[in-house]
């Protein structure tokens, strides 16, 4: 009796010291208050099951990625300072680039603007694929991807095919992947790529030490890169639900950008560094810029993730709305936004503004589409307009500050792309660029209705009560 009396007072001191040590991190590491009061609470009411899922999902650094971001492993260091040098001489000379707020974001992606670019809007699935195929297809040396979600379906194994026939004609292909977006991704699918000569990465290997209580850090990065000349981002993840054609769905509403020039480096250095985490090696890769045939624009390359010493992704974004002096137009399908981000967005309303938000009306996650209700009355008294997109799943992540500049990447509205996915968004001040993507969202803004208060108010208290509830998730949503 007393034996067992002693082992259960052991677990339970075992659970408790447990429990403080995670607090001690918390208290060293947290970058909300929110956050942090509420894991501490949980940890100590019940450290039986919070210690655990703490260990999982409670981390906001990704440790060893931060050390290999640092270039504590040198071999990356050249490489870096390569890529500088060689694009000094291209860094865009317009004045405009000399605005603060422009300067902010060179310092956050740790890059600058550079010119003698050529980039272009890619406005759905049909176009965006067409776009990809015919790179990969006229690649000469090599082909790098990176994406969220790889799927084996048409548009799947269109790519396998493709990338197949290229390695056999000598161009060299590495393939890298998220575990958690591509969970349903066949392991035939990759055996056959890996056995045709590709080389073949999860976001999640290496050793064990590396990987462990990491599962709540993503790489949500959609990125092609064909012998670093040419490269593509935006939010289009390589799956027929961009066709319409998965389970007789409506297309998906995305918008991807291929870019041709010098800015390709930027997109190349950030899939290295994914890589060399990954699989601890630097590929040999073309680092020599290439202006492109009458290439004129300017751009920007934003990697961003929980490995920055800062958080890149938020401050982009604050950055974006707190300097727009005349529109600050949005479109996320994960509208989540944190309390630095909303007042952000009411401050420029406020100051007359145009904010307009474009979530979709039709979401593939019921808890992010609850917590949007829940803006609307703080939405709606500032005068910032929440537009719900009608036909289809909107997942196009879009930004535009007045007419000055636009950017198109993977980040999210949400906490999730603010603070724990590895994320990555092209921007230009490009006159022809801004104004494409300004159109393209005036016309998604045709097909949008303005949601107001009454959305909110007027629906059952239940109702309200499960958004405001679940609009406490923000944190992990």
């Amino acid at each position: 009796m007393s034996e067992g009396l002693s082992f259960i007072a052991f677990v339970v001191a075992s659970l408790y010291g447990a429990a403080l040590l995670c607090v001690y991190r918390i208290l060293l590491t947290y970058r909300t208050a929110q956050g942090a009061i509420a894991w501490i609470i949980a940890l100590l009411g019940l450290p039986y099951l919070s210690v655990p899922l703490f260990l999982f999902f409670g981390r906001n650094r990704f440790s060893g990625y931060v050390r290999a971001r640092r270039l504590e492993d040198r071999a990356l260091q050249p490489l870096v300072n390569r890529f500088e040098q060689q694009t000094a001489a291209l860094i865009a000379p317009e004045p405009a680039h000399a605005d603060p707020d422009l300067q902010v974001l060179c310092r956050l992606a740790r890059q600058p603007f550079t010119g003698g670019n050529r980039c272009a809007v890619l406005r759905d699935g049909e176009a965006t694929f067409q776009a990809l195929f015919d790179a990969m297809e006229d690649a000469q040396h090599y082909i790098l991807l990176e994406f969220y979600i790889v799927r084996s379906d048409r548009v799947g194994q269109r790519i396998k095919t493709i990338l197949k026939r290229k390695l056999a004609e000598g161009v060299r292909v590495w393939f890298l992947y998220d575990d958690i977006g591509s969970v349903w991704l066949p392991r035939n699918y990759l055996n056959e790529l890996s056995a045709a000569g590709a080389r073949i990465a999860s976001f999640g290997d290496g050793n064990i030490r590396r990987r462990r209580f990491q599962i709540n850090f993503r790489n949500h990065r959609k990125l092609l890169v064909c012998d670093g000349s040419i490269g593509f981002v935006g939010g289009i993840n390589l799956g027929d639900e961009y066709l319409g054609r998965a389970m007789d769905q409506e297309p998906w509403r995305d918008t991807h950008c291929r870019i041709e020039g010098p800015a390709v480096l930027g997109l190349q250095l950030a899939w290295l560094e994914d890589w060399n985490w990954a699989c601890n090696e630097t590929p040999a890769l073309d680092w020599s810029p290439k202006t492109a045939p009458g290439g004129d624009q300017q751009a920007l390359i934003l990697p961003t993730g929980p490995a920055d010493p800062h958080e890149t992704c938020t401050l982009f974004f604050l950055n974006c709305i707190n300097n727009a002096r005349e529109r600050i137009w949005i479109a996320s399908p994960y509208f989540v936004p944190d309390f630095q981000v909303i007042n952000a967005l009411q401050l420029a309303a406020l100051r007359g503004v145009d904010v307009r938000i474009l979530i979709p009306e039709k979401s593939d996650s019921r808890l992010v589409r609850l917590a949007a209700y829940s803006y609307l009355v703080q939405a709606s008294r500032a005068g910032i307009g929440i537009y719900q997109y009608q036909p289809g799943f909107m997942h196009q992540k879009v930004v535009l500050v007045d007419s000055r500049y636009a950017a198109i990447g993977t980040a999210n509205l949400d906490n999730r792309s603010m603070r724990l996915n590895f994320e990555i968004t092209a921007l230009s001040t490009a006159p022809q660029f801004v104004q494409a993507v300004a159109q393209m969202l005036s016309e998604d803004l045709q097909s949008c209705r303005l949601m107001t208060a009454r959305d909110y108010r007027d629906r059952s208290l239940l109702f309200r009560l499960c958004c405001r509830a679940v609009r406490l998730l923000a944190p992990i949503l």
